[in-house]
């Protein structure tokens, strides 16, 4: 296996967000890679999702993965072992990517030849919202066990991504958590979300999700 590679990544704060994320954007759509940028919670089930989107597209396409965190390897060794590309990506401290950071990890990843690139944003569900990374999409991760009151408590997240997973859908029978009213919050929020109900142990709403990942990259070029 080859040595995984860590990279701390530097804030520039003269760059202009805007600029440097739609010239991203416009560089990976020129060689055909496909961005998107996942954000959660701790714990949220962001890396087993990965996991299993890996070993069901990993046969069709060439994956990389950006593992954003303050510290640690460990999620980018999990990725990798998977079957993708995978960096860490060490933000000393802060709470989020920007698009001058996301592209420091594009450029040290390498993907010129990758189909596409997954980044696991720092977890938590107000700071990375904010910045635009240069992703095609954007995708919030809530878990059964965090509850069905989240939009309510963190209305921009939810405002603003274009799918929303629902993990650990084999744990809903031990919690109080209502899919329709959660379908209800978000909605409102945001009338165009995707909903997608996942079970990364069982396998459960994998293919649905994989299939929308298809679908996106049939939009490439």
């Amino acid at each position: 296996m080859n040595e995984l590679k860590v990279f701390t990544i530097k804030k520039n704060i003269h760059e202009d967000n805007a600029k440097v994320a739609k010239a991203t954007r416009d560089e990976l759509k020129k060689q055909g890679t496909y961005f998107i940028n996942i954000m959660s919670s701790p714990g949220s089930g962001k890396t087993m999702t990965l996991v299993s989107t890996i070993k069901a597209l990993k046969k069709e396409l060439k994956i990389g993965v950006m593992e954003a965190d303050v510290d640690s390897d460990v999620d980018a060794k999990i990725v990798q072992e998977a079957g993708a590309k995978a960096i860490q990506l060490h933000t000393n401290g802060m709470c989020h990517l920007d698009a001058t950071m996301t592209k420091q990890g594009l450029d040290e990843l390498g993907v010129k030849e990758l189909d596409l690139v997954f980044l696991e944003n720092v977890g938590n569900l107000i700071c990375p919202v904010g910045y635009d990374t240069g992703a095609m999409k954007n995708v919030a991760i809530l878990s059964v066990p965090e509850g069905d009151d989240k939009p309510l408590k963190y209305p921009k997240i939810f405002g603003k991504v274009d799918v929303l997973i629902v993990s650990k859908m084999d744990a809903i029978e031990h919690f109080d958590f209502r899919m329709d009213l959660l379908e209800q919050r978000a909605r409102k929020l945001n009338k165009d979300i995707i909903i997608l109900p996942i079970s990364a142990k069982t396998g459960e709403g994998i293919e649905g999700w994989v299939n929308w990942i298809r679908q996106e990259l049939t939009k490439r070029g």
